[in-house]
């Protein structure tokens, strides 16, 4: 019930903002461009093992000392010991490689499989929000039910990435200047 009432409290405010929207258009951009950064380290890491040319491990490390910096101004006030920090970014890189071969097999024409590798990655774009906009406590994450999103959730109807999703719908609008 507590991390319900966290996300209806969530959209609450969203709601009642002045355009209904909470200003995370720029936060959203943010996450965009470190998933590519994610993937510019795997092109530099593969294109470096493939040619044998180290300088490429060295646009690596440029890449992922970047990334770093801009994954601070997301993930927040990380608990020690934790792993929100990694599971942040491999969140957002699962998404982005969902996305990819999402749009391949929409290309092939398969658009069931495309349309289910779409909801997978936007559930896994939305649980990266979901942690870091603590709308999920982590150290419940463990306790629950696959629905819940914390240990006093009561709403088992509605899954924790619907849950979440609608979350993420309502906050973020890629559109917004």
């Amino acid at each position: 019930m507590e991390n319900n009432l966290k996300i209806d409290e969530f959209i609450k405010k969203v709601n009642e903002s002045k355009d209904n929207q909470l200003d995370l258009s720029s936060d959203e951009d943010l996450s965009i461009a470190i998933m590519n950064l994610v993937s510019i380290e795997e092109h530099f890491f593969f294109t470096g093992a493939k040619t044998g040319k180290p300088e490429y491990f060295d646009l690596l490390q440029t890449a992922r000392k970047m990334r770093g910096e801009l994954l601070k101004k997301l993930v927040k006030d990380v608990e020690p010991g934790a792993e929100q920090w990694c599971i942040s970014k491999h969140l957002l890189a699962s998404s982005m490689r969902l996305m990819e071969v999402g749009t391949k097999a929409n290309a092939k024409g398969d658009k069931k499989e495309a349309e289910d590798l779409f909801k997978k990655a936007y559930e896994l774009y939305s649980l990266f929000w979901g942690l870091n906009l603590k709308l999920v406590e982590m150290g419940e994450v463990k306790k629950i039910d696959d629905n819940q999103i914390g240990v006093k959730d009561e709403n088992k109807k509605m899954s924790l990435m619907e849950k979440l999703g609608k979350a993420v719908k309502y906050a973020i609008d890629c559109c917004k200047e």
